[in-house]
């Protein structure tokens, strides 16, 4: 499915886009007039994290849950878990920050990364910190991932990088291909935009 036929939150689309029309989320680094899609901007990020702002599109996240895109193993440990009306909460800090519902759907279905499972990294994440050493040039995405919604996140702000940590787990939506939750975007849109409660 090509990213320009899936719909845009309004949010998203009022986000700047680059040359070929994807919309740049509002933690990424700008160089020369360009996205540098693959990094994450240390001041963009902490805003999010401590304004509570949405790492995709930049705008303020209601109280309640709130969302992240996880890859394979992780997608695999909630849904274990969850099969065995187990709890599940991942101690382990990410990089990666929370946002809407829809915008998370969106990011899935549009990021040439989270999209695909053959999809590959274009370049590689900043740091050899142990958090980002996975997130090389050239790493695969695996077999699937999930959107999951989480009912609050924590965070902590250091000089040189910004940790998110996830609580609750309150829904999970493991995909292969992104295009998987393209009705559940569209449902999403619809009761965002006043056709019934949003989550």
């Amino acid at each position: 499915m090509r990213f320009d036929s899936v719909p845009e939150p309004p949010t998203v689309a009022a986000r700047p886009h680059d040359d070929r029309g994807y919309p740049v989320p509002a933690i990424t680094p700008w160089q020369d007039g360009q996205p540098q899609f693959a990094l994450t901007d240390h001041g963009r990020s902490a805003r999010c994290a401590t304004e509570r702002l949405c790492s995709v599109c930049g705008v303020l996240m209601e109280r309640g849950p709130v969302w992240r895109v996880v890859g394979t193993a992780e997608s695999e440990a909630i849904g274990a878990a969850l099969a065995g009306g187990l709890p599940y909460r991942n101690l382990a800090a990410t990089l990666e920050g929370p946002g809407h519902r829809a915008c998370m759907l969106y990011a899935a279905m549009v990021c040439p990364y989270l999209a695909r499972p053959n999809a590959r990294r274009g370049l590689s994440a900043e740091g050899g910190d142990g958090l980002t050493g996975h997130v090389v040039r050239g790493a695969a995405r695996g077999a699937g991932g999930a959107v999951v919604g989480f009912a609050d996140y924590e965070y902590a702000v250091t000089a040189d990088r910004v940790l998110f940590r996830f609580v609750d787990v309150v829904e999970h939506l493991p995909y292969a291909t992104g295009d998987a939750h393209l009705a559940e975007l569209r449902a999403e849109l619809a009761r965002r935009a006043g056709d019934g409660p949003s989550r």
